[in-house]
């Protein structure tokens, strides 16, 4: 079985259709949009430990498990015209501000092969709510590519 390395795991978002048509029908697609970076989504459960007297080891009482919010970053451009599905991030960004903590998506995260081409979902995140978004950071003595993230709040892993 082949490893994977990090480059192979990417993630894209489409609005959830479950939420008001008011909400829904202004939402910015990112229909063909692959993020560059994907992080969170860490499953745990907090439990409880009782030390009963005269025991040593504790009595374990389970808990209900709990999902980091995920977040994903790509890589930034200026082109406030949408002038096909993978650019105008600028213009989707702009109009993606006034939505945080009320707008949910679909959040897919893809494991690819060596070519790059998509072997299958690894997860998905569905009616993750849009939690935060982190702009394009600046830094006039730097060359390196700017990059903006979005962070979702999920509730259950499919």
């Amino acid at each position: 079985m082949a490893k994977v390395s990090q480059r192979q795991v990417t993630a894209k978002i489409a609005p959830h259709g479950g939420q008001s048509s008011l909400i829904l029908g202004n939402l910015p697609k990112f229909e063909t949009f692959v993020f560059a970076q994907v992080s969170g989504g860490e499953i745990t459960a907090s439990v409880e430990k009782i030390y009963e007297g005269g025991k040593a080891s504790p009595t374990v009482l389970c808990a209900p498990f709990d999902i980091g919010d995920i977040t994903v970053t790509a890589h930034f451009d200026d082109d406030l015209v949408p002038s096909d599905l993978a650019t105008g991030l600028q213009a989707k960004i702009k109009e993606l501000r006034k939505y945080v903590g009320k707008a949910y998506y679909d959040v897919t995260v893809e494991v690819r092969d060596c070519d790059l081409a998509v072997k299958g979902t690894d997860r998905l995140y569905s009616k993750a709510l849009l939690v935060g978004l982190t702009e394009p950071d600046g830094d006039s003595s730097s060359g390196a590519p700017s990059t903006f993230a979005l962070t979702f709040s999920v509730s259950t892993v499919v």
